[in-house]
């Protein structure tokens, strides 16, 4: 029996913790603020990329907040429902704003020049557009060296800095994220059960990411009290990932001259570039969701069939 007891003594002290018996608690480990010094930028972060605010008093201590704090608009896109249909107007509206505005810190690295014959551009616009931008050729020069040329309709947008370390180095240590698939890749979720209605024939909700990137570029506020934000960082309630991101206001009235007449305002150009980074995700998502409800109708007619002719092979059949 005095064998036995140390052995009993050493299984307890090894079940206890996996049992989750009363134990000391274990000292908390000191929390670091902060990114820490000389740590490499991610490159996988984007400029969206959150940064830690303090919210004072009790509501740190007992409130853990979910992002986006506000949550975006649904707003009226031409490419919303079954039967909608691209706005080719403002999908160019959008691309000059991408080129004026955002290609100064984001690519799209997916999305080829010739793709914006589907804008509705000649091939002879395409191929001045993409004359425009000095492209670094894939294949070296006879001298075995890397030359730059004259973009020609094949290849794909460039972005402004030559890595994601150079962009994150240029702008403060975030790396701005490639905007190809954005409206795609940022969405906000509906919760139930709106996210099951979502996915009903006349609904097929698709505008999350355009919802949600308007949001983000027209709502930028001042912190409210008891809040405090990183230097460098501005305050958006519709952000996904935080209560701030590194990225500044982009947007402002005026700011870029459209040539049809349009509102030359912040609100309007977040609209247009918006409806452009959704065409630019998804070029084909007018046709899918028109395929899809046709798909839809065949299979309701398709089983309203079968079941008239299970009636009538089966109707002298006693039961």
């Amino acid at each position: 029996m005095r064998k036995l007891l140390p052995a009993f003594l050493v299984a307890g002290a090894v079940l206890t913790p996996v049992l989750g018996l009363a134990q000391e608690p274990a000292a908390p480990a000191a929390q670091i603020e902060g990114d820490a010094p000389g740590a490499a930028p991610d490159s996988g972060s984007g400029a969206e990329a959150s940064t830690n605010a303090t919210h004072g008093g009790e509501e740190a201590a007992t409130h853990t907040p979910h992002y986006p704090l506000k949550k975006p608009a649904e707003l009226s896109w031409t490419f919303a429902g079954p039967f909608g249909h691209w706005d080719l107007a403002q999908l160019q509206r959008g691309l000059k704003v991408y080129k004026e505005v955002c290609s100064n810190c984001h690519s799209m690295n997916l999305v080829s020049f010739r793709n914006f014959e589907a804008l509705g551009y000649s091939d002879e616009q395409v191929r001045a557009l993409a004359a425009e931008y000095q492209i670094t050729d894939p294949a070296p020069n006879a001298q075995g060296e890397m030359f730059q040329r004259p973009g020609i309709p094949s290849d794909r947008l460039p972005s402004p800095y030559p890595n994601p370390e150079a962009a994150a180095a240029a702008l403060g240590g975030a790396h701005p994220p490639d905007l190809s698939l954005i409206a795609k890749a940022r969405s906000v979720e509906r919760g139930f059960p709106r996210f099951l209605l979502d996915i009903l024939p006349w609904s097929q909700y698709a505008e999350g990411g355009p919802d949600y990137i308007h949001s983000l570029l027209t709502g930028y506020e001042e912190a409210p009290a008891g809040v405090t934000i990183q230097p460098g960082t501005y305050y958006n309630p519709h952000f996904i990932s935080g209560p701030a991101l590194a990225m500044a206001p982009p947007l402002s009235d005026g700011q870029v001259t459209y040539d049809d007449g349009a509102p030359q305002t912040a609100e309007q150009y977040s609209r247009d570039v918006s409806s452009f980074l959704m065409w630019a995700a998804e070029p084909h998502l007018v046709e899918r969701k028109a395929t899809g409800f046709v798909v839809m109708i065949f299979l309701i007619g398709f089983s309203i069939m079968l079941y008239l002719v299970k009636r009538r092979v089966w109707a002298d059949t006693p039961h």
